[in-house]
């Protein structure tokens, strides 16, 4: 593992490791948990990698990886059923590079790799729990696929951790999704400090500042409104819903919220 990349070899995967590929353009990356054999088990929507049932998916959807038409003999994404998939390396890895998921990492080397989706604070279980949690979901769900709340990082991130947030208001696990809404909250926070600096290169520091924060702040090894869940107790909730993913608008997500 480097400053700079967490890229690895095939040869160097072990059952229970986070793994994602980024696709076209660097736009987003796709998670999964590796679990031996050569499979990985995914959360999608309906076997589609990202979705938000908005004009954003125009973006999302075409930077996509492109798979042919001759369907693989290993593995089958079908659109039905809850969106927890187990495809091959090659099929999850779609022609992308391999990246392993850091764990337990130091609040420098967090704040030095400055695109979120990378790495956490938090500190993973053992492999084989993680495993167990995956091969679970694989057959009973992880509820509904939210680009912001309950995406394919959220779900890698859930096995590795056992971590849930206790508001199911609030915004997901996921790093890439921080990142999103961090770095035009980070251009409204600073906008007040105007008064301070009119200095240009000082509004740069200070909206970095701002986003590195909030990076930070919202990282799961950092929340405290989250709570450990047996994957068990997790689907026993989600099938008589007593845990529920909303559909929030992007709109809603960066509106501020009031202050009492």
């Amino acid at each position: 593992m480097g400053l700079l990349s967490n890229r690895v070899g095939r040869g160097s995967l072990k059952p229970g490791d986070h793994i994602y590929s980024w696709r076209a353009a660097y736009i987003y990356a796709h998670h999964g948990i590796y679990v031996g054999d050569d499979k990985v088990i995914h959360f999608t929507r309906r076997g589609q990698e990202v979705g938000t049932g908005t004009m954003l998916d125009l973006v999302l959807m075409s930077s996509g990886p492109n798979r042919g038409h001759i369907p693989c003999p290993t593995c089958t994404l079908t659109e039905e059923g809850h969106g927890v998939v187990s495809s091959c390396l090659d099929c999850f890895l779609a022609g992308g590079v391999l990246y392993r998921f850091e764990y337990a990492v130091n609040p420098a080397l967090f704040l030095a790799k400055a695109r979120g989706g990378t790495c956490t604070l938090a500190v993973s279980d053992p492999d084989d729990i993680v495993v167990h949690r995956a091969n679970y979901l694989l057959d009973n769900g992880f509820g509904c696929y939210n680009v912001f709340k309950n995406n394919c990082e959220d779900f890698a991130i859930y096995c590795k951790t056992g971590l849930l947030l206790a508001d199911q208001n609030a915004m997901g696990r996921s790093g890439q999704a921080v990142s999103i809404i961090g770095a035009p909250l980070s251009a409204v926070l600073s906008t007040p400090l105007r008064l301070v600096t009119t200095n240009v290169y000082g509004m740069a520091a200070t909206a970095v500042g701002v986003y590195c924060a909030s990076r930070y702040a919202g990282d799961i090894g950092m929340r405290r409104d989250v709570l450990k869940m047996s994957v068990e107790d997790l689907t026993r909730r989600l099938e008589t819903g007593a845990l529920q993913v909303a559909e929030p608008s992007l709109a809603a997500l960066l509106s501020p919220t009031p202050v009492s």
